[in-house]
């Protein structure tokens, strides 16, 4: 995803990058307070002036390679960005498939399409937000899936549906997984699945129809139909029948992003429990004098360090080049518990104003229980780390 020579870089000289970069999106934050995000979570708006100020401060680029108008940095740095957004209080959860959606173009696109897309996608012009894979009867078996794209001459013909495709209604472009041979006709359950790039704004009404979800958390996500659709054969991402390999490195970079969401959530709620206990009095004295408010903070911050240096490793990994799908899996497991635990323990810090709206906490709460969920259960990763480290047979 990123140039070779950041490859033997050490995390010390992109450390005054992640300070710089860490400021740059505080500011931000402190521009859209906890008052926007409960005005957007109420009406259940996308968060529209909140991405276009990270989009003109070229923080959703920051993936993309300089030659095609991005910053070029590794995904351990673009990681921190992502960090930032949760730790100060914003939900990245509208942009950040910006970053890990484009790396299947940037590594599998032909010349022309990186040309055609990637420099307006760094400039925000165009949007890419949208990441067609799961069905409603696949699950979590991706292999599984099948709506299938037809070859027509010099177009697809694509008929199937998609579920859980989150800012579908605010991008312009989608990467599309679909089957292009029959399920019966491959040898291995993860051939004949081909990844397309789709152009939303042709599409929509010309046999493609986007339901929006409503969901417990404003998350943008949506149903989408395809019906006739017809693309044209140029919008094939790589090899036909080779997708799933193709997303699979798109799918660790995702759980490596999303861990560090994660921990940047951990963080909000470990500060907003430790100041909270250490100025509310009860009983004569700061509630956070009593073991049984600080103990599960302290804790919460154990859990979230030991998370933050696994998600780092994972990160480092990457862009080196290496293996990291247990990694990934690992930092996406442990991240997603991390704050799922500093989470609870703030509601309970808090008492009965965690669930005033005003606090946040509940929002950040809702949010947070979320990543144990998706982009993968924590059933799957656990059952991938007994089958790929621990050798057990596989459970299913």
């Amino acid at each position: 995803m990123t140039s070779p020579h950041h490859s033997h870089h050490s995390s010390h000289e992109h450390a005054d990058t992640i300070s710089q970069l860490r400021d740059t999106v505080k500011k931000v934050c402190d521009d859209f307070p906890g008052e926007y995000w409960r005005e957007k979570d109420r009406a259940r708006q996308y968060p529209s002036e909140f991405v276009q100020a990270l989009t003109d401060l070229g923080l959703l680029a920051s993936l993309i390679p300089e030659e095609y108008g991005g910053s070029g940095l590794p995904l351990s740095v673009g990681a921190e960005i992502l960090k930032a957004i949760h730790e100060f209080g914003g939900n990245a959860g509208a942009c950040h498939a910006q970053m890990y959606t484009m790396g299947t173009v940037l590594r599998h696109g032909t010349k022309e399409q990186k040309e055609l897309y990637l420099p307006k996608i760094a400039t925000g012009e165009l949007r890419l937000q949208a990441f067609g894979v799961t069905e409603p009867t696949a699950g979590s078996d991706t292999t599984n899936i099948s709506t299938m794209a037809v070859r027509k001459g010099d177009k697809y013909v694509v008929n199937g549906q998609k579920v859980w495709t989150s800012r579908a209604e605010y991008s312009d472009l989608m990467v599309l997984l679909v089957r292009t041979t029959p399920k019966d006709q491959v040898k291995k359950r993860s051939d004949g699945l081909s990844v397309f790039l789709v152009d939303m704004r042709e599409a929509k009404g010309h046999g493609m129809t986007i339901k929006p979800i409503r969901t417990m958390v404003n998350h943008s996500t949506t149903e989408v139909f395809f019906d006739n659709l017809e693309i044209p054969a140029s919008a094939l991402v790589g090899d036909e029948g080779k997708g799933m390999k193709y997303i699979l490195s798109g799918m660790n970079a995702e759980r490596i992003l999303i861990a560090s969401e994660c921990i940047g959530d951990a963080r909000y709620f470990i500060k907003k429990a430790r100041d909270y206990a250490c100025e509310r009095k009860v009983f004569g004295r700061p509630i956070g004098q009593n073991q049984g408010i600080q103990f599960p903070i302290a804790r919460a911050y154990a859990q979230m360090t030991a998370a933050n240096l696994v998600t780092e490793d994972a990160a480092h990994r990457y862009d080196r080049g290496e293996d990291c799908g247990t990694q990934a899996n690992l930092a996406k497991l442990l991240a997603s518990e991390a704050s799922w635990y500093a989470a609870d323990n703030c509601m309970q810090t808090f008492g009965g104003f965690a669930i005033a709206e005003e606090y946040d906490i509940e929002r950040k709460f809702r949010e947070a229980r979320l990543y144990q969920i998706a982009p993968i259960s924590t059933n799957l990763i656990l059952s991938y780390i007994g089958e790929h480290e621990l050798k057990m047979p596989r459970s299913y």
